[in-house]
């Protein structure tokens, strides 16, 4: 299930919850076209990494974005361990299926 983050609290929160499991937040935006090609292939990660959180951010949470410094939609980060471990922006959905064979 992917949950929305609308603040950086919550964020905060999400992260501190997972422990060590691997986290992945799509910051996204309703108008954006590769946000929307990108979308379904998302979702599918749900249930091929039910061990992974998912999470999404939309751009009605612009002090979230700023505080993780978000300057393009689609941007998927990884966080591990409460830290930062890998972002890149881009509807590349190939290069997230890797990262996250790397990183799971």
């Amino acid at each position: 299930m992917i949950r929305y983050l609308r603040s950086v609290e919550e964020l905060q929160y999400a992260l501190r919850d997972a422990g060590q499991k691997l986290v992945l937040v799509n910051f996204s935006s309703h108008k954006c076209g590769q946000c929307t090609i990108v979308a379904p292939e998302y979702e599918k990660l749900c249930t091929e990494y039910p061990d992974i959180l998912l999470y999404k951010v939309l751009d009605d949470a612009p002090k979230l974005c700023q505080h993780c410094e978000i300057t393009s939609t689609p941007t998927f980060v990884f966080y591990k361990d409460r830290l930062k471990i890998k972002q890149f922006s881009g509807a590349d959905i190939v290069q997230l299926r890797e990262t996250i064979r790397k990183l799971y």
